[in-house]
């Protein structure tokens, strides 16, 4: 898994993703706190992100990057209100991440089948394997 500096920077990107209309959510807010919990960043190192970004690290592996992917889709769509503009951010931090323009299409074409466009895991990876083989 990632170094704790790792874990901070996949944190500071959501936070920065969730506050690009301007506002937090409580939605956001509680999803943000669960993902901290998950990666085992403790509440006080969380609350200085909410003041101050962490540095960039981009995911060193695949996978990780599609998981920080995967992350930033529920996180867009928590709040239920999936602006084009958040889509658009969104499709930007795939490519900057390096991962499949097609790829990215297709999740984000995809979510919108599923019960609040949360993509299941499965059929995230199976998109992304299928745009690698």
């Amino acid at each position: 898994m990632s170094t704790y500096r790792e874990k901070l920077s996949i944190l500071s990107e959501m936070i920065a993703f969730a506050r690009a209309d301007q506002a937090m959510k409580d939605s956001e807010y509680a999803f943000l706190l669960g993902v901290a919990d998950q990666l085992g960043v403790d509440r006080e190192d969380f609350a200085v992100l909410l003041e101050t970004a962490a540095e960039h690290i981009l995911p060193a592996s695949e996978a990780e990057r599609i998981l920080q992917f995967h992350r930033l889709v529920l996180l867009m769509n928590v709040d239920r209100n999936g602006h084009r503009e958040e889509i658009r951010r969104l499709h930007n931090i795939g490519l900057a991440m390096g991962l499949s323009l097609n790829a990215i299409d297709q999740v984000l074409l995809v979510m919108h089948q599923y019960p609040d466009k949360i993509v299941p895991p499965e059929v995230l990876i199976g998109i992304f394997k299928a745009h690698y083989n």
